[in-house]
């Protein structure tokens, strides 16, 4: 059985040396970011002009939905968010570490990106998986 860490996406990178972090690409030409990996801008049409970027881990919550149904052994109820990056990238992923409560829940609310086990999931090979969820930023911050 192994015990290597595996990332739940493919833009979610998990260097050797250093924090795992999310990986877009930004335009050449205009400026966009997307994430995950793409050879052409959808905003200028620009042709194989993209570049591989390191997305902020910090952003805004765009917009969320809770989430009361779900597969088998997912509990819920959970927040389901849309994230705008600082610097460009939108997101979608869970935003825990807040009431599952739109009372409690603000749009353009500061959040940051953390890392972490995806829910014990592992594969075949015995392998754990990382996963990005989004807390709310602290006043402290």
């Amino acid at each position: 059985m192994s015990d290597k860490a595996l990332p739940v996406v493919e833009y979610l990178k998990l260097p050797e040396e250093g924090e795992p972090y999310l990986e877009g690409h930004q335009c050449s030409l205009c400026g966009a970011v997307f994430v995950g990996s793409r050879t052409h801008c959808s905003r200028c049409g620009g042709r194989d002009c993209m570049k591989a970027t390191r997305l902020s881990n910090n952003g805004k919550l765009y917009s969320y939905s809770i989430v009361h149904r779900s597969f088998p052994g997912i509990d819920v109820p959970y927040v389901s968010a849309i994230v705008d990056l600082d610097g460009g990238g939108t997101v979608k992923g869970n935003l825990v570490d807040v009431e599952p409560d739109p009372n409690g829940i603000e749009f353009d609310m500061p959040v940051e990106v953390f890392f972490g086990d995806a829910l014990g999931r592992r594969d075949s090979d015995g392998n754990s998986y990382i996963a990005f969820f989004f807390r709310p930023v602290s006043e402290s911050h």
